[in-house]
């Protein structure tokens, strides 16, 4: 990897499978999808969560946290990607190739 993509930005991709049988289970699977978009994170796809964040730093308190808050018998996947990696993603909906997402309407607080 070059050097310039290790210094920028990082895309940390939660995928995530739940039990959801009984009441109890679909709660828990939903307070953990609220932790995940209180955490910063937006749902790329209905198991699958992502957020963009400047440097790969501060990822372990973000790890821990997903661990200490996963629900029983849940199971979960998390992957760091470079921006650029992102940015070359490709994106099908009903067998069409959509062009990749422009993430200026990302907003990032500091």
């Amino acid at each position: 990897m070059k050097k310039d993509e290790e210094s920028g930005g990082m895309w940390c991709l939660v995928m995530f499978d739940l039990p959801v049988q009984t009441k109890k289970q679909r709660h828990a699977a939903t307070q953990f999808r609220n932790l995940l978009l209180d955490m910063g994170y937006a749902m790329v796809q209905f198991s699958v969560y992502a957020r963009y964040t400047p440097t790969q730093a501060g990822n372990r308190s973000t790890v821990e946290t997903i661990k200490e808050n996963l629900p029983s018998k849940g199971k979960v996947r998390i992957l760091h990607i470079s921006d650029k990696q992102w940015s070359k993603a490709l994106r099908f909906s009903n067998l069409h190739e959509e062009k990749a997402q422009d993430n200026t309407d990302t907003l990032l607080l500091f």
